[in-house]
């Protein structure tokens, strides 16, 4: 579950929570707010665990997961199973309380989250697909605010996507000479040299995309301002990751809550 390292938690919350508030207009319910950060713990959990038992041959050949409780042998298959049950039956709760139209869209997440494990094996961006699975709560936040997708969600959608490829590939880069040796595929690896330049270009579209819808939905200056600082917190960790330092790819990957606590601000002013 890795509930000791939330950091995993914020980065799926945050897509939710931006959503609702841009959605609100700047005045989210709370109790929205809470519900899916339930759901974040449950599904970033079960997630886990998820990919835990997809990759427990792979984490036995990484020094950064091979002490994981399936890959060491601490956990069985079948009390792996078991948990995974719980926390999916958590979610689908919290799904079912958020209404009909929450739950629908929840469930067809479900082919993101279940495949997002094996596309290491099958492509060099696995991080795209992280992407596409992380952010889908862009979508959900606002359906359970107004009822139904709009624009303005699928954009805030589109660049989490690009947010999440950045910071992932970045989070890779501990990893590369394991994966290589174990023959598992990242972005990481696919761009080598040209990441910190490929992943200014994510970052970039993230702020463009996020802008976008920002301005579609009618937000005021204070919300652009607010983005300027994201597009700035975006290039400090450009010019400090160190790639070939593990704790520095660590470092700047921890950094995007913060982030998403600066986007939240934005969100949350946009109609002030």
């Amino acid at each position: 579950m890795r509930l000791h390292q939330p950091v995993g938690i914020w980065l799926l919350l945050w897509p939710c929570w931006w959503s609702i508030a841009l959605a609100s207009h700047g005045k989210p319910s709370v109790l929205l707010l809470f519900l899916f950060a339930v759901g974040a713990v449950a599904m970033r959990s079960a997630g886990c665990i998820i990919n835990d038992i997809a990759d427990r041959e792979f984490d036995k050949q990484v020094e950064r997961t091979r002490h994981r409780p399936l890959a060491s042998g601490a956990l069985s298959l079948t009390q792996a199973l078991w948990l995974l049950a719980g926390l999916l039956g958590v979610a689908a709760l919290v799904a079912v309380v958020l209404g009909m139209n929450v739950l629908m869209w929840a469930v067809f997440s479900l082919p993101l989250v279940v495949s997002y494990p094996f596309m290491k094996r099958i492509s060099w961006w696995p991080q795209l697909f992280l992407g596409f699975t992380f952010n889908w709560g862009a979508l959900l936040g606002w359906v359970a605010a107004h009822g139904h997708v709009e624009l303005p969600a699928v954009l805030l959608y589109a660049g989490g996507i690009f947010w999440t490829l950045g910071y992932d590939t970045i989070y890779a880069h501990q990893d590369k000479k394991d994966d290589a040796r174990a023959g598992i595929k990242s972005s990481a690896l696919r761009l080598g040299a040209q990441t910190k330049r490929m992943v200014g270009v994510f970052y970039l579209l993230s702020v463009l995309l996020w802008a976008l819808a920002g301005w579609l939905n009618g937000s005021n200056m204070l919300f652009f301002a607010f983005l300027v600082l994201c597009e700035l917190h975006f290039g400090w960790q450009l010019c400090t990751v160190d790639l070939d330092n593990p704790a520095s790819c660590r470092r700047i990957f921890v950094s995007n809550v913060v982030l998403g606590w600066i986007f939240f601000a934005g969100t949350l002013l946009a109609r002030f």
